[in-house]
């Protein structure tokens, strides 16, 4: 609003002070003068009404701090860096509002309320992991205002046959990333057995484990073991025993890359030789650090590789590596997409209402992402392929895409 005035007042001064002034001096009728700088005045403040632009509140969920605060360091990133590339073009003035979800439920809940009640976004971002996702969804649902987050497990967009209509994600779905992960053990891998180890208490490695099980049985494999571990375990040496009398072709570790990191190490000390797999939980640079020499050769899936050739993809890793002096992973590249699908919906819509992009965002078909291409079914879900990356010494090696 003090801009405005700065430039109102601005106006007045160059459209109708300025030019009666010089009338007086130069011997013009004052009336013709005012009529002539009432005429620039009037195109002058039309030109600024049309550059002051409306501002909408936008929201990201994330996790700044707790176990997988580099997850949320790179949504973070790539959350502000979406907006300044739509700042370039866009129609609106986006502020961005940024709540720590610290990978707990009740800390997610609590920051979707305040986002909400407090500082009346216009939609949110996020969140990035299925347990916060999860009941993140309800509320933002029930207050009607759109969420398109980056978490995988189904109940994000549906709950007991019901479709969210205010929910959406970038990301692909547990049941598709199971069922990759499964296949390509079965097929590229070879395995004909299987072990899996999950979190019971994480939505996302309990479903993704479910998921793996039901496609890997499906194709004639055989799961050997099947054990669950608490969120605060820290040594997983009775399970690893168990599962290595039973030798495994493949151990399948469905969590955050931290737990992943630490249960390789247990593995490759307990002597056994099983390849290690995983899901999208695993993307981190930590990940090596932590693991070390243990969890090299394992291969997971994943939305993205940094060996993506493709036009936007390229420009994206080019500017993000520029800016923030890393290669970017797989969560700033759905963030990234997620927020930009938010904000192409809000210039398409016929308002910015929560209602009009909800309904923008209903119909979005082949939107060009960095991930790839996005287009929403009935859910609110994105048809899309997965990646299968290998673990190496340096970072991730591209094996394979999977399309659905």
């Amino acid at each position: 609003m003090y801009l405005f005035a700065r430039h109102f007042l601005f106006l007045f001064n160059v459209g109708v002070v300025y030019p009666v002034l010089r009338a007086r001096r130069g011997g013009i009728s004052v009336a013709r003068a005012i009529l002539a700088a009432g005429l620039i005045f009037g195109l002058l403040f039309a030109a600024t009404c049309a550059l002051a632009k409306e501002t909408i509140r936008l929201g990201l969920i994330t996790p700044l701090t707790g176990d997988v605060k580099s997850f949320g360091e790179s949504c973070k990133n790539a959350f502000l860096m979406a907006i300044e590339d739509y700042a370039k073009e866009g129609n609106y003035r986006i502020v961005a509002v940024i709540a720590d979800d610290r990978n707990d439920a009740t800390e997610g809940t609590n920051a979707a309320l305040k986002l909400i009640t407090q500082d009346k976004v216009a939609g949110i971002i996020g969140p990035l992991t299925s347990k916060i996702a999860i009941p993140v969804s309800e509320i933002a649902d029930k207050n009607r205002v759109p969420m398109i987050s980056s978490a995988t497990n189904p109940k994000v967009t549906v709950h007991d046959g019901r479709r969210k209509p205010y929910v959406f994600r970038s990301c692909f779905t547990d049941p598709f990333q199971g069922s990759v992960a499964a296949n390509f053990a079965l097929k590229d891998l070879k395995a004909r057995t299987a072990a899996v180890l999950y979190d019971v208490g994480n939505d996302f490695s309990k479903g993704l484990a479910e998921f793996f099980r039901a496609t890997f049985e499906k194709g004639r494999g055989v799961i050997l073991s099947y054990e669950s571990y608490q969120k605060d375990d820290v040594d997983f040496s009775a399970l690893i025993t168990k599962i290595g009398v039973k030798k495994p072709d493949v151990i399948f570790l469905p969590d955050y890359y931290n737990k992943v990191a630490l249960i390789a190490r247990q593995v490759r000390e307990k002597g056994l030789k099983s390849v290690l797999l995983g899901g999208d939980g695993w993307d981190s640079p930590d990940l090596i650090k932590i693991g070390s020499s243990a969890i090299i050769g394992g291969y997971f899936t994943n939305h993205y590789s940094p060996e993506r050739k493709d036009k936007a993809a390229e420009a994206f890793m080019a500017r993000y590596k520029q800016k923030y002096g890393v290669v970017p992973d797989a969560w700033s590249a759905l963030t990234y997409d997620a927020t930009m699908l938010y904000l192409q919906s809000l210039d398409q819509a016929k308002k910015a209402t929560p209602e009009e992009v909800m309904k923008a965002l209903t119909g979005v078909k082949n939107f060009k992402g960095v991930t790839g291409s996005i287009s929403f079914d009935r859910n609110g879900d994105p048809v899309k392929s997965a990646v299968v990356l290998r673990v190496e010494k340096h970072g991730f090696k591209y094996v394979t895409t999977v399309n659905p």
